[in-house]
């Protein structure tokens, strides 16, 4: 993702350009263009799963309240001890992007009076790049709601001015992993053709996608691939009969995506020239905390702070009595918070990871 600052006087984000700037310049030594830019409001998209949700979706099916994320322990290292829908001991990955840039965290779109002054995150727990699941919105929802916010954005300036804003604006990215958990359980025993068949699916759906956000006047876009899906403790879990190992076909899935993926955004960047992304290899850096968790202050990699089961994958909190999940005293301590989801430590480690990794973890920009 491009460097971003963030200038209080206009109470938005400014997007630094990654490219020396062209134009003539005047004799104050800025050119017309570039202070017209500086007066743009720049903004922070989100589209994203569970990893990414703020909360949209207690809003979006308020009867299933019974959704562990709603309640404690999750938001435990929150200041008010309260969750706040997230799957996490506290904050997820935009907040800590939002914290780079120096704003609050960006509010669930779903929340009544949310605040779009700096953006809008539409992600929701559950999503994926394809229709799996009902209840949720998935990315063609996510989507539909960001073609309202250009909507508004148009309205209260006007067309050209709202697609420079959409235009300098930063989409964050991360989708996947549910596509492939479900695909998983339904076809256990799929061929190598049938996973590559159903990877060009769930990618294509995003493309299309970008193309949709493209047209409206996105042009820099930061990715998150899917992590080891076949090592979360969850997943661990289900399979007791791998003695600790990973699921491989889970793994072997994602290193497809992830590869079929860098290829998808290379075409893009072909397709459009100032289509311009970046890549966090969200894999390799959670394979290396849950294998070497002491290399980045952790002391467990493998077994999540909260659940039951042998890597408390499952079952934490939510309305499952106190007396059936087992629950750390330090979160920080553990790279997984539950089954699926890493601790508020992990998630500002990544998200450090995503604004200024080096080239082999994010790139071709951060």
């Amino acid at each position: 993702m491009a460097s971003l600052c963030y200038y209080s006087s206009f109470n938005v984000i400014i997007l630094v350009a990654t490219l020396l700037l062209t134009n003539p310049i005047d004799c104050f030594g800025e050119s017309n263009q570039e202070q017209e830019a500086e007066k743009t409001p720049k903004l922070l998209f989100v589209i994203g799963d569970s990893l990414y949700d703020p909360g949209n979706n207690q809003y979006f099916n308020a009867t299933e309240k019974t959704r562990q994320s709603y309640s404690w322990p999750y938001g435990m290292n929150l200041n008010h001890k309260k969750a706040t829908g997230r799957a996490s001991d506290g904050f997820v990955i935009p907040d800590f992007i939002a914290f780079s840039l120096e704003i609050t965290p960006l509010q669930p779109y779903l929340q009544s009076g949310a605040d779009f002054a700096h953006g809008a995150n539409f992600a929701s727990a559950g999503s994926g790049c394809l229709e799996i699941h009902p209840g949720v919105m998935n990315l063609k929802m996510q989507l539909s709601n960001l073609k309202k916010v250009a909507k508004s954005l148009e309205q209260n300036l006007n067309k050209q001015k709202a697609k420079q804003v959409l235009k300098g604006s930063v989409y964050l990215i991360g989708l996947g992993a549910n596509d492939y958990f479900e695909f998983n359980k339904n076809h256990p025993n799929a061929s190598k053709s049938e996973r590559i068949k159903y990877i060009h699916m769930v990618l294509g759906n995003l493309k299309m996608g970008l193309e949709e956000i493209y047209e409206m006047g996105g042009r820099k876009f930061a990715f998150q691939n899917v992590g080891p899906l076949g090592c979360l403790p969850m997943i661990k879990q289900m399979y007791p009969q791998l003695n600790w190992g990973c699921n491989n076909d889970l793994l072997i899935v994602a290193r497809m995506h992830n590869r079929a993926l860098s290829n998808v955004l290379k075409k893009l960047a072909l397709k459009f020239t100032d289509f311009k992304y970046s890549i966090f290899d969200y894999y390799s850096a959670l394979d290396e905390r849950i294998n070497n968790p002491s290399n980045h202050d952790f002391t467990e990699g493998k077994i999540a702070c909260c659940g039951n089961g042998q890597f408390n994958g499952q079952d934490c909190g939510g309305n499952t009595a106190k007396d059936f999940y087992n629950l750390c005293k330090e979160p920080d301590d553990h790279v997984f918070f539950d089954g699926l989801h890493t601790s508020q430590r992990a998630n500002s480690q990544l998200a450090d990871l995503i604004w200024s990794g080096t080239p082999n973890i994010t790139g071709p920009l951060n």
